[in-house]
């Protein structure tokens, strides 16, 4: 793979960013691969080479590339990392992914980068990043580095990244006003971005288990006139680890010296962060755990996520207080329609069980059991 013709333009609307790829050992077709935002952001968005560099390594690993090549110059610490990053890919797929070369001059010195002393955090609007977000700006003084000032909304990640569902932005601008909502609650400004990396490969085996995580990084990178620092919240407590696209063994490493990349609140297990989320009323009446992007609802109500996540606040005897979800209980009968044992979903469920039974909702604790079993 080569990666070439990097580019950033403004048209009044939109900040771009861009590179073409150029693949090699496979029958892949060339792409124009992108970052954007809107014109207020414009000035905060670089063609920064190492963006690209971190959205590709996954995808030319995955099509069984030799190398990437690139004619810019890159962080040392960065190609260090990728290294890691190749090497545990490998791992993970029991030798099917192979270390390819990379092949680029690194960094003499310092970027021109200036450090601006601003984190970021990237916010889907479910428990993970909505957890992250509170704690974050409840912890942390006004004046410290690591106090999130910026939250960054991906469009490309689960609304527009699957090109066979479509783009759907008039569902991203819905999650946009929700999630600006929450971001103004906490003192922050909301970001929007639009990429078309996950296209590269869009598989959802390879997006969940290896990728997504190389996405938010990339972005993240592409932002560094703004930020130093970005929070991915964790996906899985540390006691549940399992091979993910986004882990705490991978997404450091996907940092340079220009942006520290930071995987956070591992020590939480995901009824803890729906408690944080339930206490903070601005974002419990707004998340968005769905990844159905019904018309017009922000969450479906009826698919694995949305179950799942209304059964552990029925768990907090809370799920009738929220209008992110127009239903207010659960019945065994949601649960007939998906499997709760695919994609290590199962730590979720059994850590539910307790609060269920104090909520006596034996009939759901019956259910998740019986499905456990299965």
């Amino acid at each position: 793979m080569r990666i070439v013709d990097l580019d950033w333009e403004r048209d009044g609307k939109r900040a771009h960013v861009s590179a073409i790829v150029k693949w090699e050992d496979c029958n892949e077709p060339d792409r124009e691969i992108f970052i954007e935002t809107t014109e207020a952001f414009g000035k905060d968005l670089a063609a920064n080479p190492h963006a690209f560099l971190v959205g590709c390594i996954v995808p030319a690993m995955h099509f069984g590339e030799k190398r990437i090549a690139m004619d810019s110059e890159i962080c040392p610490g960065l190609k260090e990392g990728l290294e890691t990053v190749m090497a545990l890919m490998t791992k993970w797929s029991d030798g099917k992914y192979q270390p390819l070369d990379i092949e680029a001059e690194t960094q003499k010195g310092v970027t021109s980068y200036r450090k601006t002393g601003r984190a970021g955090l990237f916010l889907s609007g479910g428990m993970d990043s909505l957890a992250a977000l509170r704690l974050n700006t409840t912890r942390y003084p006004e004046d410290h580095p690591g106090l999130v000032r910026d939250c960054l909304l991906v469009h490309g990640f689960d609304i527009g990244g699957v090109m066979e569902r479509g783009m759907k932005y008039h569902v991203f601008d819905r999650a946009f006003r929700a999630m600006t909502t929450i971001a103004e609650d906490a003192g922050c400004s909301i970001i929007p971005v639009y990429t078309n990396i996950r296209h590269l490969c869009d598989k959802r085996d390879l997006w969940l288990g290896k990728f997504f995580g190389a996405v938010l990084a990339a972005v993240g990178h592409a932002f560094v006139p703004r930020l130093d620092l970005v929070y991915i919240a964790s996906s899985y407590d540390l006691y549940n680890l399992v091979p993910c696209g986004s882990h705490p063994l991978l997404d450091p490493e996907y940092s340079s010296f220009d942006l520290r990349i930071n995987h956070r609140d591992l020590s939480l297990g995901r009824m803890d962060k729906l408690k944080i989320v339930a206490d903070w009323d601005a974002a419990f009446q707004n998340f968005r755990v769905c990844l159905a992007n019904v018309e017009d609802r922000l969450n479906c109500g009826k698919c694995e996520k949305c179950v799942r996540t209304m059964t552990g606040l029925v768990g907090l005897g809370a799920l009738h207080n929220t209008q992110a979800f127009v239903e207010d209980d659960v019945t065994p009968e949601m649960f007939e329609g998906f499997k709760i044992t695919i994609r290590h979903r199962e730590a979720f469920y059994r850590e539910m069980i307790p609060f269920l039974k104090e909520q006596r909702r034996d009939d759901l604790v019956r259910t998740i059991e019986r499905k456990l079993r299965e």
